[in-house]
């Protein structure tokens, strides 16, 4: 860790008496007042509302934007706004969750009737097991460091990396105890590239049946082409006489066939068609289609149902214009 020249610390100072040792601390804590939290907003009704005000106060904001994203409705009120109206936010049936590090601090203290008034449960991050605050709640998570990591042990850095840190253990126990799985996690950042590659499926991104060029196994070379080009993804499936699928005949297949055939006019293009070809279900993540495509280096994938019936196809192109690339 870089630290300033003018400071009288040294690097061994903030090594050994803040931020590993305050992450240290936290983990050595995460037990039953751990495991009595997350029972507790479990049985909640409602939802959690974090409170803080200055540091533990952009922590509280970022706890509560984590419980948010991973399964468990939350969200921030700030405490002197709390006690100008802002207190009607929060319902009986919501657990507040109260930081702060001395555990005395005026404007959660001055919340403390009317939430035991509203019967919310209380949960307290501090770092003064002994403080106010701590013994109001029902649940008391220890978070209090030997010292901070500024060099005159005042701004709060040690503190609120261990109060981060057990809140991070918090929404992580409640996300592992609701099952909370990656497409939940998806459905909850739907905007981001992580939602995009969870929730696209290859229907959503697939040409229908309808505008994926086709020809009949026994088509020449020169229908093949022009039905390729027509179709502008650099192939056309292979139909047999049934109109189910035989193969598929892409720009690849031409140069192949051409160095070993030369003139091929003449030939059907059901004798060039690569036959049993790479294919994806339409309910398939996009995403998977892709790896199957980078794996097998392949620029086209076609897209069958379960009965073996041709239901679209894909290109690189399609996937890159749903970002899921």
């Amino acid at each position: 860790m870089m630290v300033l020249h003018r400071s009288s610390c040294t690097c061994d100072d903030v090594d050994g008496g803040s931020v590993p040792a305050a992450i240290a601390a936290v983990e050595s804590r995460v037990g039953a007042a751990l495991v009595a939290a997350v029972q507790t907003i479990l049985k909640a009704n409602g939802r959690v509302v974090v409170t803080g005000i200055g540091k533990s106060g952009h922590v509280g904001r970022k706890i509560a934007a984590t419980l948010a994203s991973t399964g468990t409705p939350a969200f921030f009120v700030h405490p002197a706004e709390a006690s100008h109206g802002d207190m009607g936010m929060i319902t009986a049936g919501d657990v507040v969750v109260a930081l702060s590090n001395s555990g005395e601090t005026d404007e959660i203290l001055t919340l403390l009737p009317l939430i035991k008034r509203l019967g919310a449960p209380l949960i307290a991050l501090t770092g003064n097991p002994d403080s106010t605050l701590a013994a109001a709640a029902d649940v008391h998570l220890d978070v209090s460091v030997p010292q901070e990591a500024c060099p005159l042990g005042l701004a709060p850095t040690s503190s609120t990396t261990a109060t981060l840190a057990m809140g991070d253990a918090l929404a992580v126990a409640l996300l592992d105890a609701r099952g909370f799985g990656a497409e939940d996690f998806a459905r909850s950042h739907p905007g981001g590239a992580l939602g995009r590659r969870l929730l696209t499926h290859v229907r959503d991104v697939m040409r229908p049946t309808a505008e994926v060029p086709k020809v009949s196994h026994g088509a020449s070379l020169p229908e093949a082409l022009l039905a390729m080009t027509r179709g502008g993804m650099g192939m056309v499936a292979v139909l047999d006489d049934a109109q189910r699928l035989l193969g598929i005949f892409t720009d690849g297949d031409l140069r192949r066939a051409m160095e070993k055939l030369g003139d091929l006019r003449t030939t059907p293009v059901g004798g060039l068609a690569t036959r049993n070809p790479r294919a994806i279900g339409p309910d398939r993540l996009a995403v998977e289609a892709v790896e199957m495509m980078e794996r097998h280096k392949i620029n086209q994938l076609l897209v069958m149902d379960e009965a073996g019936n041709l239901c679209g196809a894909l290109d690189m192109h399609d996937l890159f214009r749903a970002k899921v690339v």
